[in-house]
């Protein structure tokens, strides 16, 4: 029996010590924006068919965040839990590389909160050209000494919806 004890115990600091180093490192990602929004970006890219950082994602977004872009079939705003991005995410990769990143950041702050307009490029390939462009508006919240993912819209370049001098790279 203490053979046993001293056994389930040990797995218990074990665990814990896991969990608080796994925590460690996310926690690092949501001490500041220019972290928050380097952490966003890696999450969601990598090779064709490999697994994205999601757990890394979750720690990113507030537990009620929600993405929002412009359905084209349908022609209007629709939006998405962060479990429903990452099943189209994870449904997107099985067949293409996805890199994507930040070329130009604007940033305003009000109290616990901040606005990021962040310019992206994206590669179907690690090396590969630049497949296409957008911008991301993200909505943060300072809480509990931490920044969250609150809300994300995005909206990709078009010939008709070309991106402003402004929130081009510099």
């Amino acid at each position: 029996m203490k053979q046993f004890l001293f056994y389930l115990t040990t797995m218990v600091f074990m665990a814990a010590g896991n969990l608080s180093a796994q925590n460690n490192t996310f926690e690092n990602d949501a001490k500041t924006i220019d972290a928050l929004m380097k952490a966003s970006y890696e999450v969601v890219s990598g090779e064709k068919g490999a697994k994205r950082q999601w757990e890394r994602d979750n720690y990113l977004h507030h537990p009620k965040a929600v993405y929002s872009y412009f359905d084209k079939n349908k022609q209007e705003q629709a939006t998405m839990t962060l479990p429903e991005f990452h099943k189209e995410t994870d449904d997107m990769i099985f067949s293409t590389a996805f890199y994507e990143k930040e070329i130009n950041r604007e940033v305003r702050l009000f109290g616990n909160m901040a606005h990021v307009w962040s310019t992206y490029e994206t590669k179907l390939e690690k090396d590969g050209k630049v497949a296409r462009r957008g911008i991301n508006s993200i909505q943060l919240i300072f809480e509990n000494n931490r920044w969250y993912i609150i809300s994300w819209t995005f909206c990709g370049e078009t010939d008709k919806n070309i991106i402003p001098k402004t929130f081009d790279s510099n």
